[in-house]
């Protein structure tokens, strides 16, 4: 016994140009069994499709961003990058600092 699930959603394509293509997107599921003599007679043998079509449609369109939407992400991510370089300068640091006491108070270890 094969059964396929088919699960397709409705898809539109819209480029800057004003050009919209109506598509679709599928997947597919596929699920085996076999059978044999002993079988209960809850499955009958064949092939099965199961189509699934989803309530929703999907839209890709092309936007242009900004200069300035691309100088907020570069900021951003100069600041993260800051950011986490400060917080590991700042464990090296106190990290280092505790070390150094234990080994003047002669605990080492």
């Amino acid at each position: 016994m094969y059964k396929y699930f088919v699960k397709i959603v409705p898809t539109m394509w819209q480029r800057r140009d004003d050009f919209t293509l109506f598509t679709n997107q599928f997947s597919v599921t596929r699920y085996h069994q076999a059978l044999n003599e002993f079988s209960d007679g809850s499955s009958a043998p064949g092939v099965f499709f199961v189509y699934e079509f989803a309530p929703l449609m999907v839209k890709y369109s092309e936007k242009v961003k900004s200069v300035g939407h691309f100088a907020t992400n570069l900021c951003a991510i100069v600041g993260g990058v800051f950011t986490v370089a400060s917080l590991l300068d700042a464990f090296i640091f106190h990290s280092v600092r505790a070390i150094q006491k234990k080994i003047e108070l002669g605990k080492q270890g």
